[in-house]
């Protein structure tokens, strides 16, 4: 009886940690959309190549942002963020 209870217990945290994706979201696997307000920070941030730190750690070889208002808007960047990446991947 236990048992039963703390599965369903997971299962409910699991679905409570799972988001819906927003209209528009990036679809690239390794491109993620910043939009933060507080520090007016918006562009993407693409992250490839994996590997595992001497701690354990898995961090991304590759890293870079791409922001908006540096790439003159919102598609420009996101075309740069994907050009980079596709760069980054061959």
């Amino acid at each position: 009886m236990a048992a039963r209870k703390k599965a369903a217990k997971k299962t409910a945290k699991k679905a409570a940690k799972k988001v819906a994706r927003k209209a528009g979201s990036s679809s690239v696997p390794g491109i993620s959309r910043i939009d933060q307000e507080s520090t007016r920070t918006h562009g993407y941030f693409v992250r490839v190549g994996y590997h595992r730190t001497k701690e354990g750690a898995w961090r991304p070889k590759h890293r870079a942002f791409f922001g908006d208002a540096s790439h003159g808007g919102k598609e420009k960047a996101f075309k740069a963020a994907v050009k980079w990446l596709k760069s980054k991947q061959s």
